[in-house]
């Protein structure tokens, strides 16, 4: 496999002509959209029209607009024979490309030789009123229709929804601005009562945490008494609306009451009304004080609380400048050749925001800017780049890359303008498709609370007081990630399914010989600061550089004759160590990196297994191989945990007597050790153990010393392993 180089993946600085870029000024909360360049486009929303005039041998019309702009156009879809059609269809051109005076608006009947004129209306552009955020935006209004020589019809071509007269016109020429409706909280439930089958939403949960459901409750919780001794008998139920529950955003406890238990009887064959059976006791609550993680347990933009009860003040703004991108990778067909038509998506805390979608263009401006408050500095923002699949009517949207950024790696104050590799991972290998260009922002309104959040409990109290387990954990994820597809699909315009679990990375936690390679080295990298500490002092010890093993003698001679200088000295070492490294902080927020991913040494077959679907889909041969490999690695990480057991196994035989011979030569040890502290001074016997330990070479032998290889021959569990 060819492996790019790592240069194409690099961040890279850039210095967009933004207001931003200087030194921020005014209230902090205020956005002043100075993170992007000012652009213009031309709007123009078809919304409805009356009254149109026949054109068919039937009486009726098929009616759709066509808006002309120099050499764009824009259609709207046809209605069959309706003479009063609503399109509601929104049409923007960039002034970059507007090449002409006038916009031009048409009104057609559909035909199936050639369409028929109906009317049409013209706008000179210099005529056309601007819109500059936060204005309001424009009203739409009615317009008389002209035929071809410019006489008025009878007829109208509506802009208006309401159909009232308003006083401005529709079209406007104005930077776009699109944000999707804020998120509610999710929240979970609780029962007590194992024997209850809560039933709800199409899921059965028995006992501990049930599924999760989000504000407004519209439905209602099911709870189904059964007799599991006489073939699941329905004993009763009990209908229990979500919005009548107690809700809990706190450790304390929650009352309990009586409810009835309702059955319905069954007369020749028909269902009758649900009568009285009996009654049950239950504590049932809507616990707000849990937050359900909805993206990966290792980062999340969101650690608030579901209850709005118990959220703290926000410590900060955030503010993100979507700028552009560049170099983008065609996505799909048009008319024979490839083109993109790319829109971003972001995400921070409960906030989700979109922008518009750029048609036809590899290198798209958009120049949209968002805030987000910020309650926590120790948290992920988000930001995807998809192709619109809508467009031409695609089963899904493409994704093109992301970017994640972390809010404390970064400045407060200070404008980041850089461009991020949008790097995504195929079958056929990890690849670059495009450079998104963004400002990011980070302000701070306190920087003693952000501070004070660093020693605050990452979760809210009731993860703690009482804790979930990883399988409820797991359960209420896959739930609050339904809720969040289900409410975003329902935006304007939605967002698919494939765009929020690709935001939320849903797919992370299954299996991966690329992930687990890549989490392999990652603690190798974490641990080789201490096998370079344990290679130093092996180095010291063998005399490899007699002066530095000189001085290190002094050193220690000198802090175990002051025993009260050891701890000052190692606080001191680790402050030098923390200013010699500011030096060389990390300028920039950091991106996709390729070889922490271990996706520039990832082989086909590999990327094949990655990509393949659960279950799998492949033939039973490749199957074979792979559960082969499976087992080849998952015995080398049997093998790795059995040695670390055993290590431990041996340290508790050491007076557990199983080796009785052994216990009682390190008790005899222990005894005499003991007596031998009581007499000599501390100061000696550790000045004693430094002088063994860093003896010449010359007295050293390569055998293992009498500990070790009394430790070696201690047993472990793993005699007793079948």
């Amino acid at each position: 496999m060819q492996h790019p180089p790592p240069e194409e993946f690099a961040l890279k600085e850039t210095a967009p002509k933004i207001a931003g870029s200087g030194k921020y000024a005014g209230d902090k909360l205020t956005t002043t959209y100075d993170l992007v360049e000012q652009m213009q486009y031309l709007y123009v929303r078809v919304v409805k029209a009356k009254d149109l005039p026949p054109k068919d041998a039937t009486g009726s019309c098929d009616p759709y607009v066509e808006i002309k702009l120099g050499n764009y156009k824009g259609v709207t879809k046809h209605f069959e024979k309706k003479s009063n059609p609503e399109w509601d269809h929104v049409f923007a051109f960039s002034q970059d490309r507007i090449q002409a005076s006038f916009v031009e608006i048409v009104v057609k009947d559909k035909d199936v030789v050639k369409d028929d004129f109906i009317g049409r209306i013209s706008f000179e552009l210099i005529d056309v009123p601007k819109r500059v955020p936060p204005d309001s935006p424009l009203a739409p209004q009615w317009y008389k229709l002209e035929d071809k020589k410019g006489r008025n019809l009878n007829t109208a071509r509506s802009c208006s929804p309401s159909g009232k007269e308003p006083r401005r016109t529709s079209v406007s020429r104005t930077p776009g601005i699109l944000t999707l409706p804020r998120l509610t909280g999710t929240a979970c439930q609780r029962f007590g009562e194992k024997f209850i089958s809560p039933r709800n939403f199409g899921g059965v949960c028995k006992g501990g945490v049930g599924e999760s459901v989000s504000e407004p409750f519209e439905e209602a919780l099911m709870l189904t008494v059964e007799d599991r001794g006489n073939k699941d008998e329905v004993l009763g139920k009990c209908l229990l609306p979500l919005y009548s529950v107690q809700r809990r955003w706190d450790n304390k406890a929650v009352q309990s009451k009586w409810h009835n238990l309702e059955k319905h009887t069954v007369v020749d064959g028909e269902k009758k009304e649900a009568k009285f059976a009996s009654r049950i006791h239950l504590r049932v609550c809507l616990d707000g004080g849990y937050h359900v993680l909805d993206e990966s347990t290792n980062y999340s933009s969101n650690l608030r609380p579901t209850a709005n009860q118990i959220w703290r003040s926000s410590i900060g703004i955030l503010e993100l400048g979507i700028i552009s991108a560049m170099g983008l990778s065609p996505m799909k067909t048009r008319d024979g050749r490839g083109t993109t038509d790319a829109f971003c998506v972001a995400k921070y805390g409960n906030k989700w925001v979109r922008t518009r979608t750029i048609i036809d263009s590899f290198s798209p401006n958009w120049n949209e800017q968002y805030t987000w408050e910020v309650f926590d500095p120790c948290m992920v923002i988000t930001i995807g780049a998809f192709d619109n699949g809508i467009l031409q009517k695609a089963s899904n949207d493409s994704r093109i890359g992301k970017v994640r950024i972390r809010l404390s790696t970064l400045e407060t104050e200070r404008v980041y303008t850089h461009s991020y590799p949008l790097i995504a991972l195929h079958p056929s290998g990890v690849k670059k498709m495009g450079e998104l260009q963004l400002a990011v922002r980070f302000s701070c309104t306190s920087y003693i609370n952000m501070l004070h959040k660093y020693s605050q409990p990452i979760l809210p109290k009731m993860h703690y007081v009482h804790p979930l387990s990883m399988g409820q954990t797991d359960r209420l994820r896959h739930h609050a990630t339904q809720i969040v597809s289900t409410r975003l699909a329902r935006a304007e315009p939605p967002l698919r399914k494939e765009v929020v679990e690709y935001m939320l990375d849903v797919a992370s936690h299954l299996w991966s010989v690329r992930r687990s390679k890549a989490n392999f080295f990652r603690i190798v990298n974490v641990a080789s600061g201490f096998v370079g500490l344990t290679k130093w002092l092996d180095a010291i010890c063998h005399w490899t550089n007699p002066l530095t093993t000189l001085l290190i003698h002094v050193l220690f001679v000198i802090l175990i004759l002051s025993p009260e200088l050891i701890l000052p000295t190692t606080f001191l070492y680790l402050f030098i160590v923390g200013i010699w490294r500011y030096r060389r902080k990390p300028r920039h927020p950091p991106h996709m990196d390729i070889r922490l991913s271990h996706a520039n040494a990832v082989t086909y077959d590999e990327l094949d297994e990655e990509f393949d679907t659960f279950p799998t889909s492949k033939v039973s041969n490749l199957v074979r191989m792979r559960y082969d490999r499976l087992r080849s690695i998952g015995g080398r990480i049997q093998t790795v945990v059995g040695d670390l057991a055993t290590q431990g196994e041996r340290f508790h035989s050491l007076l557990s007597w199983r080796d009785p011979r052994a216990s009682a030569l390190f008790v005899t040890f222990c005894l005499i050790t003991a007596i031998l502290l009581y007499v000599i001074p501390f100061q000696v016997v550790a000045l004693l153990i430094v002088f063994y330990v860093l003896r010449h070479p010359r007295f050293r032998t390569k055998l293992h010393s009498m500990p070790a290889n009394l430790f070696r021959r201690l047993p472990s569990g793993a005699d007793s392993m079948l």
